[in-house]
């Protein structure tokens, strides 16, 4: 994983009001904290680390030269969609970090080609690894799945030196059936389960004539 430099000033004041006037002035309020070190309140400039973040290939998952390396979080502003807050974690080189990585779906299933629906279940998964080992994504190929077929996560091929922490179960992505074709196949069942009615013949019955 490539390395970024991202300048940053340590950060005296804290409240409210002083950090609407950081982001009135273009700049975000951060927090540095892990790397068992107490946490630093710093600010950093908005642009900055925006742009680093976009031409990055690893976006928030880069990891960012300070004092210490590493992001953990941002705060967007759902309206502007600009950060408000960012969450430096330092990271140790040489110790494992648990983050979370995107699943990549690549292929074109043999299932949804034959009438299927593709059932992606998982968009994200917690993995476990040094910092420089970081995978941007995890690629998960579709292209053999049939239907009702399953990818769960103990089928993933994953890089060396990285752990998923994960149910080894739990199902990633599958293809099932339309609901049209369900539905179908449930009436046809419940018809041919219905036992045909007893006919009563009227008249007497032959012993009944004899006596």
């Amino acid at each position: 994983m490539a390395e970024v430099t991202l300048e940053v000033s340590r950060r005296e004041r804290s409240g409210k009001e002083y950090a609407k006037k950081l982001r009135q002035d273009g700049k975000i309020p951060a927090v540095v904290y892990g790397g068992h070190k107490e946490p630093v309140a710093i600010t950093v400039e908005r642009k900055a680390v925006s742009d680093l973040i976009q031409k990055s290939d690893h976006g928030i998952r880069s990891i960012f030269l300070l004092k210490m390396s590493g992001t953990k979080d941002m705060q967007m502003d759902p309206i502007s969609r600009r950060m408000t807050h960012i969450d430096f974690v330092r990271v140790v080189m040489d110790e494992v970090v648990r983050v979370t990585v995107p699943v990549n779906i690549t292929g074109n299933s043999i299932g949804v080609k034959e009438g299927g629906i593709l059932d992606w279940q998982i968009r994200e998964l917690h993995v476990e690894c040094l910092p420089n080992a970081i995978p941007d994504k995890i690629d998960v190929d579709i292209t053999n799945l049939g239907g009702h077929e399953q990818v769960r996560v103990s089928d993933l091929q994953l890089p060396d030196g990285v752990k998923v922490s994960e149910d080894l179960h739990r199902v990633i992505v599958g293809v099932t059936s339309p609901r049209a074709e369900i539905v179908a196949e449930v009436a046809a069942v419940d018809a041919t389960a219905v036992a045909e009615p007893e006919v009563v013949k009227k008249g007497k019955t032959e012993t009944e004539t004899k006596e």
